[in-house]
């Protein structure tokens, strides 16, 4: 298979069409196999996927750490494609909990400089705030960034889980590639007015969520238990009546996918594909079949009748359950 690229904004790197979302090998969605987690990334540079995904918050620096055990081990050549896309910002008890977030200057370059040493690499391709501090100005923390630009430590620079009003005052400072987003077909809210702006500004998306975290994959069980610290288990999404009535909208997903002969997880991928060449899905595929399942996603076309049946099928807002908790909505700035 030849991997198709897209391009992140009118200023950023050429990279796969899909990138491969690496967080959840770290925890956040329960146990991992850390052989099969290094195998999947060895098995995604293989297939052409140049872009990984990753924050220094994930598992408290064991993502990065991770992903430097895989470049380090896998072929010369496909180590040297790869492109780094890394989150900041988070903060974490030893406990696990969340403490807030930190975009203060001085944070920012010396979260860069654990991250460097983590990942083993001299530079990180596409460099991004994990959310807003609203104790200080973006402006003030993307100018950090952009100081890490210059010096040649962060080549790119991106955005994540911002509105449209702080998109446009980060574009004011410095150039942005990519603004990272949930979106998938049970996540539409960035079409209302984030989206717009994103393709006023030529900046493009990387969108993370697609499968809703394995909700959508068509692998995903009514009956299915979720252990205490699987970030899903508090997710309102896959609560009680809502996870009931979000599994509806996947069953009618399904009927569609059959009849295209492909799988439910393929045609949810390949809709968000479908949404503009500025948009490239994040797949975050922990095992190397869920992997393979993905990729074949570039391999289904969707015409007109196609989208439109999806739609239909799971209609905008038609989702039961916030994409998050309470406390964590409140902490989105893209959802403001």
């Amino acid at each position: 298979m030849t991997m198709r690229t897209r391009t992140l904004g009118t200023t950023g790197p050429q990279v796969s069409a899909l990138g491969l979302g690496c967080m959840g090998m770290s925890g956040m969605y329960g146990d991992s196999d850390r052989t099969e987690s290094l195998a999947t990334i060895h098995a995604a540079l293989d297939a052409g996927v140049t872009l990984l995904d990753t924050g220094d918050f994930y598992g408290m620096g064991h993502n990065e750490l991770l992903i430097s055990e895989a470049l380090r081990t896998a072929p010369a050549a496909l180590r040297e494609n790869a492109l780094l896309s890394v989150k900041f910002g988070a903060l974490r008890d030893p406990d696990g909990s969340w403490a807030g977030f930190d975009g203060r200057p001085a944070a920012v370059k010396n979260f860069a400089a654990y991250s460097l040493q983590r990942l083993g690499v001299d530079h990180i391709d596409v460099y991004r705030p994990s959310r807003l501090d609203p104790q200080v100005p973006i402006e003030e923390t993307v100018g950090a960034i952009a100081d890490l630009v210059e010096k040649g430590w962060v080549r790119h620079i991106g955005l994540s889980e911002v509105g449209a009003d702080t998109i446009r005052r980060a574009a004011a400072t410095a150039p942005i590639a990519d603004l990272q987003i949930e979106y998938a077909l049970i996540s539409r809210g960035p079409e209302r007015e984030i989206l717009p702006t994103l393709r006023e500004l030529g900046i493009s998306v990387t969108a993370y969520g697609v499968l809703a975290r394995g909700l959508i994959s068509g692998h995903f069980t009514a009956d299915r238990q979720l252990a205490a610290h699987d970030f899903r288990a508090h997710a309102p999404r896959f609560q009680g009546e809502n996870r009931r009535h979000n599994l509806t909208l996947v069953e009618s997903l399904r009927k569609i996918a059959e009849q295209k002969g492909v799988t439910v997880a393929q045609i949810a991928i390949a809709w968000v594909l479908a949404q503009g060449e500025d948009i490239v899905p994040l797949v975050g595929a922990r095992t190397r079949d869920r992997l393979g399942e993905a990729l074949g996603a570039l391999d289904v076309t969707l015409d007109a009748a196609d989208l439109a049946a999806l739609e239909d099928a799971v209609p905008a807002d038609s989702a039961a359950g916030e994409r998050y908790a309470a406390p964590l909505m409140a902490m989105l700035d893209s959802e403001r």
